[in-house]
């Protein structure tokens, strides 16, 4: 089930705020001025775009704004209740057959363990049915690596572009070195377009990304439980044995609950 990841925006917030703060204790609240600069912007946020729209399609683009969203969003996984679920099916399974399972899908929410139990009551062997599911988690892979490379390039233009302002800054401040009256404004041009660039990649684009690929990782290890369930339910494996199996996926402490649950369930 989705659920909102509230440590995305505390951590974007509490990382700008910090930032701001360590200004504000050093410069106060007049100097915090300093660090606002449109030329600066204008370069870091305008050279981003123009990159990103060279490096993808404008389908591809339209996609960005979903992705950003999903690093808002997590996803709960009940480990034990998968358990449960494939020790359930595998007792129907003895003791009324394969074909029984059919009625059971239906009350299945998720697709990937429908897909799998389908694949069974159909007769398939094993091999082939962890041959099918697992090319869907590759293909379920690559669309996550497509989708998270969005964010992954957006993390490399933007302190790029900072790069790129600090060089104008620097070309403008040198040509004008007789002037100093604008030896300030170039400076901070050459400066803040760095700051600028870094704070959205290493703030924004990069833990984003980060915590994405951190979720496939997890969606990935959660239909490889799955596959297993299948086999072992299609082996006609015994219910205590597939349970046994599917436990070594639990950490120290969801085995521990897991066992507390079961007791209190028996």
């Amino acid at each position: 089930m989705k659920k909102i990841d509230v440590l995305t925006p505390i951590g974007v917030v509490v990382g700008f705020l910090f930032v701001a703060f360590a200004i504000i204790s050093n410069a106060g609240l007049s100097g915090f001025g300093s660090f606002v600069d449109l030329p600066s912007i204008f370069i870091v946020i305008g050279g981003l775009i123009a990159a990103m729209l060279v490096s993808f399609s404008l389908k591809e683009l339209k996609q960005l704004g979903k992705v950003m969203r999903e690093s808002f969003r997590d996803e709960d996984y009940d480990i034990h209740g998968l358990i449960r679920t494939f020790i359930m099916l595998s007792e129907k399974a003895r003791r009324e057959g394969l074909l029984a399972l059919e009625a059971e899908v239906e009350e299945i929410e998720d697709p990937f363990i429908r897909k799998g139990v389908l694949l069974a009551v159909d007769g398939m062997e094993p091999d082939m049915i962890t041959d099918i599911m697992n090319a869907e988690i590759i293909a379920l892979e690559e669309r996550h690596r497509k989708s998270r490379s969005l964010l992954d390039k957006a993390g490399e233009y933007a302190p790029a572009w900072g790069m790129i302002g600090t060089l104008i800054g620097l070309v403008l401040m040198l040509k004008n070195l007789n002037d100093p009256s604008s030896l300030g404004p170039n400076m901070a041009i050459a400066l803040l377009t760095t700051l600028y660039g870094s704070l959205l990649a290493n703030l924004v684009f990069i833990p984003m990304a980060s915590k994405l690929g951190m979720r496939t990782e997890k969606e990935v290890f959660m239909k490889q439980i799955i596959i297993e369930g299948v086999v072992g339910i299609q082996s006609g494996q015994n219910p205590r044995i597939l349970e046994e199996k599917l436990k070594v996926f639990l950490s120290h402490d969801e085995l521990l609950k897991h066992e507390e649950a079961a007791l209190d369930e028996a």
